[in-house]
């Protein structure tokens, strides 16, 4: 994430979210976002001269799955605190980070007697700086995570809130401008959370609320022109999602015609996909894009691949080969070859993709190799533009709507990079897995659309699972395919709860898929949320 964070120019940042490897970690820096103050989430083991290239006004130390007392539990480098103190940085820990802060600071933190998960009561026992006066002597309901607590509390810190069981759940030091929330205000189960962060942030720390979209739009144009030379030539992949089509629309207005779209049909796209986006480049976008068929080159690659790591690798390592031979061809017509690939990567593709601290590696588990972050292979010979890789998926639509891409498009699901090939568990090759889930995709999203539904739902497809199940369909004994309808709600895709249909509409859409695709003979529902899962099945 450290040269993500490089990708910001790092000027001054108005609150730097240091990642200890919470699963909420991404929620503190998109609620700060909300509140129009631009944030960053890099490493919580970053060094000091990358923290401090940032200035930040305000430094936050994310939970974490650690105990701060175990040998190796990560931490902020040495001279952090120093650091913050001499250059009026005000600190605020969260669950982890406010047991971080005082085993730091001379206090101590233990097993807890009492050991809180979910939501819990606390009280705010004085006014202070964390919780405005309105707070003081009442009650709210926070989300707790915690094994740990805190049984002694370094010099000149003050307990300002307990849970109802008396453990503590608020701490402050004013003077020195440390603070610390045993609970995570960033979730929505903390319903008072965001008014907390508001207080703190703008009456305690003096935060400015000045970012807005159209600066950054303007600060990544200028960045496209100074990375790219006014003679040099870029490719663009398009995906036929909103992401790409806003990148390639942000590109372009920044160099003009010396960027060269590219649509690769890679055989793993949905029902009439194809057809669909390019008459959408043509009319909507007025983008000039090269369609490539390749289906043969992908399906070819996939055969008898079934880890899901593994098809993601060999799918992003042959959309490199496929622009770099698009390249050599531009080369004979231009004169001259592009340098550089521009890709719709997001912020949640790389928090993803990169993980935070504490398993061993530099970060935590990986959770998937994004194909445009970890599937990419070393030895590609164009360089990344990555224009929306600071941004979450709602912000990319709002930077589509000042660029004025059609609302139509921008309100189209999400689509992975990697295709149906995340969606067809095991081999995409097998049998006619591919025909079947194109057939069953499109009559779940055709009857979302007639429901009026398509908008209310942040992402809704099928999946295609490698068993087979007993059925009886016109009298007869069949052993068929089974298939998943998964539709969730979601702000920014990195947290999700599964959408509630009405019974008669999944009753009909059942109904039309046993009835109009043959080899169906089962269809489930998908209700489980993000967290513990994630959205695709792959």
């Amino acid at each position: 994430m450290d040269s993500i964070a490089k990708a910001s120019g790092c000027g001054d940042v108005g609150v730097l979210v240091l990642d200890y490897g919470s699963q909420y970690t991404h929620l503190i820096t998109r609620r700060i976002r909300q509140l129009s103050v631009f944030t960053l989430c890099i490493s919580g083991t970053s060094s000091l001269s990358f923290i401090a290239e940032h200035k930040p006004r305000v430094v936050i130390l994310s939970g974490g799955p650690h105990s701060v007392h175990v040998d190796g539990a990560p931490s902020f480098p040495d001279g952090f605190i120093r650091y913050a103190e001499e250059n009026g940085v005000y600190v605020l820990g969260i669950c982890y980070g406010m047991q971080l802060i005082v085993q730091k600071l001379g206090g101590e933190v233990a097993i807890g007697k009492k050991q809180e998960y979910g939501k819990m009561e606390i009280s705010v026992e004085e006014e202070c700086g964390l919780y405005g006066p309105e707070a003081l002597c009442g009650t709210q309901t926070v989300w707790m995570s915690h094994g740990d607590e805190v049984v002694k509390l370094p010099e000149g810190f003050t307990v300002v809130a307990r849970s109802l069981q008396g453990s503590v759940a608020a701490i402050e030091n004013h003077s020195r401008r440390f603070y610390g929330l045993q609970y995570h205000p960033e979730v929505t189960h903390s319903p008072q959370g965001m008014e907390t962060l508001r207080h703190f942030l703008f009456d305690v720390c003096g935060v400015t609320a000045n970012w807005k979209m159209q600066d950054r739009l303007e600060e990544e144009i200028k960045s496209i022109k100074r990375t790219v030379g006014p003679d040099e030539h870029v490719i663009c992949a398009l995906s036929g999602g909103v992401d790409s089509a806003v990148a390639a629309t942000l590109v372009h207005k920044a160099i003009g015609d010396r960027l060269h779209c590219v649509f690769v049909d890679n055989g793993l796209l949905r029902y009439k996909e194809r057809e669909r986006v390019m008459s959408t480049f043509e009319s909507n976008l007025h983008l000039p894009v090269t369609c490539i068929d390749a289906t043969d080159q992908f399906l070819s690659k996939l055969r008898g691949v079934k880890d899901p790591e593994c098809k993601r690798k060999i799918i992003g390592r042959e959309f490199i080969c496929i622009f770099d031979d698009f390249a050599q061809e531009l080369e004979k017509k231009l004169g001259k070859k592009p340098a550089f690939l521009v890709q719709g990567t997001l912020y949640p593709d790389v928090i993803e993709s990169c993980p935070p601290p504490g398993s061993g590696t530099t970060h935590s588990h990986t959770i998937k190799s994004h194909h445009n972050v970890g599937g990419l292979p070393k030895d590609m010979k164009l360089e990344l533009i990555e224009p929306l890789k600071l941004f979450f998926k709602d912000e990319v639509r709002k930077l589509g709507s000042i660029l004025n891409v059609p609302e139509s498009f921008l309100k189209r699901h999400p689509f992975p990079g990697p295709g149906l090939a995340v969606r067809v568990l095991g081999d995409v090759t097998e049998g006619n897995a591919l025909e079947i889930l194109r057939q069953v995709d499109e009559i779940f999203i055709q009857s979302i659309k007639d429901a009026g539904l398509y908008d209310s739902i942040w992402q809704a497809f099928a999946v295609f699972l490698p068993v087979q199940s007993v059925g009886v369909q016109g009298d007869q004994r069949t052993h068929s395919h089974v298939v998943v309808l998964r539709a969730i709600t979601s702000e920014d895709g990195m947290t999700a709860d599964w959408y509630y249909f009405d019974h008669k509409f999944l009753v009909d859409v059942v109904r039309k898929i046993c009835n109009n695709v043959r080899g169906v003979n089962r269809v489930c529902q998908d209700i489980t949320s993000k967290p513990p899962a994630t959205v695709e099945w792959e």
